[in-house]
């Protein structure tokens, strides 16, 4: 491959006189599980919204797939999934009508939603209304969604924010199988176990600037601290 995954070219994004972020750049290989860390409000959500195609950047260059994302066609939303933090689900529909509405219209096969909810341990829920629920059932439910065209980058946004150790635990088992089958994922947390967990590198960001990209035992061994966590303490604090 001749292009990085994602590759992020001095992106500002200003929303008036509020600078949201400021001289982004950095990019994704392809394989890998890239974090991306930093405490809420840092811009974390809006760099998503660029890679997206959803927000466009007030200044700088933001390629996916080689793609400049300004210019992408149809057909670059069916190699990305996707995961939000909000849960935009149909709370009314079953777990099953929710992602067969999805798999019509990438004319998935249903054994594949058969697949999904039985590898995120849903399908004893399948045919009752999302709406019952609970948190880590939709975070999951959502995920499912997300991989039901088997895309080639998985993106995701606080995926395991105030979930029980059941599905925190099936989530992060997910996103290392997904890896195995040589895809990339982008990792949007402030779990800073988890990315220490999961992530071949790491990047932090705090108000809108990058601050370091590197391997988490680099980070660790760089700042002499014995966890990611406070690692990014010190980093902050210079």
């Amino acid at each position: 491959m001749s292009y990085h995954m994602i590759d992020l070219q001095s992106i500002s994004k200003s929303y008036g006189k509020v600078e949201v972020l400021t001289g982004l750049s950095f990019s994704v290989k392809q394989g890998e599980i890239y974090g991306f860390l930093g405490p809420n409000g840092a811009g974390k959500t809006t760099t998503i919204g660029i890679i997206t195609g959803l927000l466009r950047p007030s200044s700088g260059i933001c390629k996916v797939f080689g793609q400049d994302i300004n210019k992408i066609k149809p057909s670059f939303y069916r190699k990305i999934g996707v995961v939000f933090e909000e849960k935009n689900l149909y709370h009314r529909l079953s777990g099953t009508q929710n992602l067969k509405f999805y798999a019509n219209l990438y004319r998935v096969s249903g054994q594949r939603i058969t697949n999904l909810l039985q590898a995120f341990q849903l399908a004893h829920v399948a045919d009752r209304a999302v709406k019952t629920y609970s948190k880590g059932m939709k975070q999951r439910l959502l995920i499912c969604r997300a991989l039901l065209h088997d895309p080639e980058l998985l993106i995701l946004d606080e995926p395991t924010s105030g979930l029980d150790p059941v599905s925190l635990e099936i989530i992060r088992q997910a996103i290392a199988r997904f890896k195995e089958k040589g895809k990339t994922i982008f990792l949007s947390t402030h779990f800073m176990e988890e990315a220490e967990q999961l992530c071949d590198r790491v990047a932090f960001i705090n108000r809108g600037r990058l601050i370091t990209v590197d391997q988490p035992a680099n980070l660790k061994k760089r700042y002499r601290q014995d966890s990611l966590h406070d690692a990014f303490i010190q980093l902050t604090n210079e």
